[in-house]
């Protein structure tokens, strides 16, 4: 796989967090304060990041990680799963008119009734960042097996041994 195009990805969850992506890239690539207009953040029941799903007049603030290769963004596609699918938007970097295109992980099910209120990056830095750090470092340790977990296994897995972090 060639790592020669650049891609542009806005994250609102766990991967607002550079150590998060620290672990998973093994950098922490140049980004940004963003918005994305026309989408909600929602809370998950029984998860502890959160799900986007396009909402008229609503937005979601975030960053956008620059400049990440073909096999950067190929990590992060394996670490959303199925539960989220790639989309192009346009986004607008915070504090100016800036407009630029990138990536995001929008939730699948739009319907989905387990998506509730708002979900507090700053309340997950505190409470779950220690722990899903754990989760995403088991998640790269998978990746390099013959045949990985997907990410939702290893969530799963990593947070039925601890029933405090189940909402």
């Amino acid at each position: 796989m060639s790592a020669t195009s650049v891609h542009s990805v806005f994250v609102y969850g766990s991967l607002m967090a550079d150590e998060v992506v620290q672990v998973l890239l093994k950098r922490v690539p140049r980004s940004s304060p963003a918005i994305l207009n026309g989408y909600q953040r929602f809370s998950i029941k029984e998860r502890i990041y959160p799900a986007i799903i396009p909402v008229e007049n609503k937005q979601v603030p975030g960053k956008v990680l620059l400049e990440l290769n073909d096999i950067e963004l190929k990590v992060l596609d394996i670490f959303e799963d199925v539960e989220y699918g790639r989309h192009a938007v346009e986004i607008s970097l915070a504090g100016s008119f800036e407009k630029l295109p990138a990536q995001t992980y929008v939730w699948n099910n739009k319907d989905d009734p387990d998506l509730f209120g708002d979900w507090d990056y700053e309340e997950w830095r505190q409470v779950h960042m220690e722990d899903f750090l754990k989760m995403a470092e088991s998640f790269v340790e998978e990746l390099e097996q013959p045949e990985p977990k997907s990410r939702v296994a290893t969530y799963e897995n990593f947070f039925e041994q601890d029933s405090r972090l189940v909402f």
